[in-house]
């Protein structure tokens, strides 16, 4: 097999009596992202963080630190690292299958972090796409659990491409109920003309889900920035155009929309007599 980036963990992929060994590296990376050092403005020399005793003014240094749950002001429970650590409640080295369930009934908001699974040598490469068709043919994801960066994470698994994705989820206690955001959302009749053209509108600029498109315009500005900076030029001025606060005809600016793609709006229906 070819090599692949380096692994975020390595262990075994546990379904029933099978199981075969796996890798888990990151989908999302950050090596092209800019990152700035803190200077000190008078001499341009690097600043460090360092931790300080709040009372004492003292520098503390790293094996005497140690964390703490602040039980009231000002009073801390101490917690150990080793402490900690002995919390884990699931093999450090096996992904261990719970239970599947169907990939159309995975919500999305508790997706969180995802990370590619692929086979960890030619031996598991077999059973490794065995499951993974076996839970294509059937739409089913795998749930399970795993122990990356100190932590357990629950997690769920779908055939994705020649390999799998796996997702963190989120637990459900960070995750706000739509009822307690959309309560003040009313729910009346819709005028049906409006609704005819926006649908009109959607349909003239729908496109295929292309992430190549997708650009950090952020980062694109941070670039621009420091490239004018290094040759002694003022940096660009990007115009925002700002949007309009109030719409006075919602029906006259939906329809303008669609002239201005080319399109003939709909006459508007005749209302029927009573």
């Amino acid at each position: 097999m070819p090599s692949a980036p380096r692994a975020a963990w390595k262990g075994f992929l546990k379904i029933g009596s099978v199981s075969c060994g796996v890798k888990i590296i990151g989908v999302v990376t950050e090596a092209e992202k800019i990152r700035f050092n803190i200077l000190n403005r008078k001499t341009g020399n690097r600043v460090r963080s360092v931790y300080v005793d709040e009372e004492t003014e003292d520098e503390v240094p790293t094996d005497q630190q140690q964390k703490g749950w602040e039980v009231d002001k000002g009073d801390f429970l101490p917690i150990d690292a080793e402490e900690i650590k002995a919390l884990k409640l699931t093999s450090e080295h096996t992904l261990e299958v719970d239970e599947f369930v169907p990939v159309k009934d995975i919500d999305t908001r508790y997706l969180e972090k995802p990370y590619y699974l692929i086979p960890a040598d030619k031996v598991a490469l077999e059973p490794f796409t065995v499951l993974r068709e076996a839970m294509e043919k059937t739409g089913m994801a795998a749930r399970s659990c795993v122990v990356m960066y100190q932590h357990g994470h629950d997690v769920v698994i779908q055939p994705y491409g020649k390999g799998m994705l796996l997702s963190w989820l989120r637990p459900h206690n960070q995750v706000q109920a739509e009822k307690d955001v959309f309560k003040g959302i009313p729910a009346g009749k819709l005028d049906e003309d409006l609704i005819e053209v926006a649908s009109i509108l959607i349909d003239k600029k729908l496109t295929t889900f292309d992430p190549t498109h997708f650009e950090d315009k952020y980062e694109e500005a941070l670039v621009e920035l420091i490239d004018a900076k290094r040759k002694g030029k003022k940096p660009p001025v990007r115009k925002i155009e700002e949007p309009r606060k109030n719409v006075v005809n919602l029906a006259d600016v939906l329809r303008k929309s669609l002239e201005a793609e080319g399109v003939k709006a709909p006459r508007k229906r005749k209302s029927k007599a009573a």
